[in-house]
């Protein structure tokens, strides 16, 4: 995506995270213990002043109860059934360097969605916890290595690999490189 592009996405996310918590009738405080993100960053995050990374986006998504896919589907222009590459939204976390791909973005009325992560060499996140219990996860890896721990259980996965598994507790990626980490991953709604 150009940059004009991930600038305008950085201000609708702001302004649909400012949106969320008005929703659910919160305070920035009361966000802040749900979420355990200071208030003055889900301050500066809802100005638009700062990029979330992909932790605080996790962390964001489990106290709204929502899938990050779903969060950034609700912030492009348009749905479609038919992506083109060139239309295909990606995000970049700006602390790891972490980009996701919506290879199917989340829509009314399907429980599945496909992204493609690429993380880089010697880059990790961590989840604390999953943003709805139970998902279930499907991911293959393309090309590089990903370590993944899952509710405390490694896998070591290389191309080629599929894991699949059910998120209930905290989750972390890892590159251990030389290469990037390319993977396909389905998510689907319990």
């Amino acid at each position: 995506m150009p940059v004009a592009d991930d600038r305008n996405l950085d201000d609708r996310l702001a302004a649909r995270l400012a949106a969320l918590r008005q929703d659910h009738g919160w305070s920035l405080d009361d966000l802040a213990r749900e979420s355990g993100i200071s208030r003055a960053t889900l301050s500066r995050l809802e100005r638009g002043e700062t990029s979330p990374t992909a932790a605080l986006l996790g962390r964001l998504c489990t106290a709204y109860g929502r899938t990050m896919s779903r969060l950034l589907a609700e912030v492009e222009t348009r749905p479609a059934d038919r992506l083109a590459a060139a239309d295909q939204p990606v995000w970049t976390d700006p602390e790891t360097g972490f980009r996701r791909r919506g290879l199917s973005p989340p829509a009314a009325g399907f429980q599945a969605e496909m992204i493609l992560g690429e993380l880089p060499a010697g880059a990790a996140i961590g989840y604390d916890a999953p943003p709805v219990a139970g998902l279930e996860h499907h991911l293959w890896m393309l090309e590089g290595a990903l370590e993944l721990a899952v509710e405390g259980r490694a896998h070591r996965l290389d191309a080629g690999d599929s894991l699949r598994y059910r998120l209930f507790g905290a989750t972390r990626f890892a590159c251990p490189g030389p290469a990037a980490a390319r993977y396909v991953l389905a998510i689907c709604r319990p």
